[in-house]
């Protein structure tokens, strides 16, 4: 009699298992159809990210706000002009990380040296070496436009593609001196926002499709003792060890010593290239 008892138990404790493993798979797949199209979950998640690859991303267009405004304080402004220099600026920069060759930079402030210099030293030290091949620019906006006190900052921002790798060396050495102590205060490196690139494994990660937004800014200097007072937000780096620079009258590197070029004055120049 017991022995039925248990059996009739175990019975029904495996016809509501399979009750509710079949109702859990309805919901999935009544879930998958509605959201992806398809009954299979992983089949419409990896449809999904296969579309997110191939569809560029938005970026903040703003320029028929601000261009007016611009033209009105500095009419003789080529956007045409800075946003070819800023992409061509931009290019450099990733072929300059890949290849881990500051010679493939020519007419880039110090800031922007500084950053990519910063970003090899990085990538060298961790053992690694990332590609950025077939590089596509869609689509470049204005997204801000600044008067601080003694400066005008143009923030433009790109849709970048390209096809991504980071491939991890065999025996590569760390990097000894320079850099270390102050990796903390260098800011950007092209990649405030590196999504999905975060440590490798072995030899690395497999070459796939980035969609992505970099902001790119342009300064225009009209009052340096303004700047110097330290009246303004804007920061650049020390070319040498990545300290921000807040005074850009300084002479000298507050953090390492280093000497420090002084910016033009009244030119359009461009610093800063974050990933966002």
């Amino acid at each position: 009699m017991g022995q039925t008892v248990l059996i009739i138990l175990l019975v029904a404790v495996l016809a509501g298992g399979i009750y509710l493993y079949a109702r859990i798979r309805k919901s999935i797949r009544l879930f998958s159809r509605a959201t992806f199209g398809t009954d299979h979950l992983i089949e419409g998640i990896q449809g999904h990210q296969d579309k997110l690859a191939t569809t560029p991303k938005s970026v903040s267009g703003m320029t028929g706000i601000c261009l007016p405004q611009i033209l009105r304080d500095h009419p003789g402004f080529s956007l045409e002009e800075f946003v070819q220099k800023a992409e061509n600026q931009l290019k450099a920069s990733l072929a300059a990380i890949e290849r881990q060759d500051l010679g493939l930079l020519s007419g880039v402030s110090e800031d922007l040296r500084s950053q990519v210099r910063l970003r090899i030293e990085d990538d060298r030290r961790a053992g690694i070496r990332e590609h950025f091949q077939n590089i596509k620019i869609h689509r470049t906006e204005i997204a801000r436009y600044q008067k601080l006190e003694g400066c005008c900052v143009i923030t433009l921002q790109s849709a970048v593609e390209y096809m991504y790798q980071k491939e991890r060396l065999a025996g590569a050495e760390p990097l000894s001196g320079e850099g270390r102590e102050g990796e903390k205060a260098r800011p950007g490196l092209l990649s405030g926002n590196r999504k999905g690139r975060k440590g490798t494994s072995g030899a690395g990660t497999k070459m796939r499709r980035i969609q992505t937004r970099y902001n790119m800014e342009l300064m225009y200097v009209q009052d340096a003792q303004k700047l110097a007072a330290g009246s303004t937000a804007h920061v650049v780096v020390c070319p040498q060890c990545g300290a921000p620079v807040t005074g850009l009258g300084n002479k000298q590197c507050a953090y390492c010593g280093s000497a420090i070029e002084p910016i033009n004055i009244r030119v359009w120049s461009l610093g800063r290239i974050l990933e966002v």
